[in-house]
């Protein structure tokens, strides 16, 4: 997604910041919770592609009211693109790996996104990671190889794996964002929910799903917070972030998110909590960490030769 900076991001935190950052480590760790309840009674795929839908539509609707304009048939395709990647790709896949494996788990197999991107932004930029970066990557294949392992065989193996891909595709749609020509501004996330939405419900079609019953209570609720918080509110305050303070600071919701999610699982849902699951947290957490300050130290010898 594409953001224009009209100052410097600085470190300060002030209240505004505090409150938009406490939103994100809290909505986003708790997202998973959410999927959770939804699939009881919906399936993975229409869920997560109506939940974009409806939020890219309230989103378009309220830019247009401010004058914001749609994007072009190019952007529509590019939109297509990242949003079927980050939002069908990644957040389906969330939902489908929720089927085999706990929440807590598949929150720790997305934190392992910076771990990804930092290797995909090698191979488009050719500017391979430094030491630092090189030793994060090797502590997040760790914990992806932990994270496997901690879904045993059978089902939470195939959980493992498809939320390891949807941690990929992320990662990719991040990657390809940077290059791709797209709307300005929150536009941007709006055409890549309704493109992304659009497509991932489509494929839900095809493979064969359908609301056969009515949601349950707890389903509906858990997908208009999806809606309204996971899809708008938090992103917002993401958003915000990054115009306000330093990448470092408003991605560190990577480093959060895992234990909200486990925690929140091991508490409402009495979701399993290992040894495995502890160390898995722990090596992904400390990758997300070392890559951080690598890419701190690295954009610091950039500006330096600047």
């Amino acid at each position: 997604m594409t953001t224009t900076h009209t100052r410097e991001p600085t470190s300060t935190l002030t209240s505004t910041v505090v409150l938009c950052l406490v939103s994100v480590y809290v909505v986003w760790g708790s997202t998973y919770l959410a999927i959770d309840y939804t699939l009881d009674t919906m399936p993975p795929l229409l869920m997560t592609g109506t939940r974009f839908l409806a939020g890219g539509i309230v989103l378009a609707v309220f830019l247009l009211a401010r004058g914001h304009v749609l994007p072009t048939r190019r952007q529509w395709f590019h939109c297509a693109v990242v949003g079927g990647l980050m939002q069908g790709g990644c957040v389906g896949g969330i939902a489908i790996a929720e089927r085999y494996i706990s929440s807590g788990l598949a929150s720790v197999g997305i934190a392992t996104v910076p771990v990804w991107t930092v290797l995909m932004a090698g191979l488009a930029t050719r500017r391979w990671p430094n030491r630092l970066e090189v030793y994060g990557i090797g502590l997040g294949l760790v914990g992806v190889v932990l994270l496997a392992v901690d879904g045993g065989l059978g089902g939470g193996t195939k959980g493992s794996v498809v939320i390891i891909v949807a941690a990929i595709s992320w990662s990719l749609g991040s990657v390809l964002s940077q290059h791709l020509d797209l709307p300005k501004g929150p536009m941007a996330y709006a055409g890549e929910m309704l493109a992304g939405g659009t497509l991932v419900t489509l494929v839900g079609l095809l493979a064969g799903e359908s609301l056969d019953r009515t949601p349950d209570a707890a389903a509906l609720w858990a997908w208009g917070y999806l809606v309204v918080f996971g899809s708008l509110l938090a992103y917002s305050a993401y958003m915000y972030l990054l115009t306000a303070v330093r990448t470092s600071i408003a991605t560190s919701y990577t480093l959060v998110t895992p234990a909200v999610a486990v925690l929140l699982g091991a508490w409402i849902l009495s979701e399993r909590v290992s040894v495995l699951t502890v160390l898995a947290v722990a090596a992904v957490l400390l990758a997300v960490r070392f890559i951080f300050v690598g890419r701190k130290l690295r954009d610091a010898h950039d500006k330096h030769e600047g």
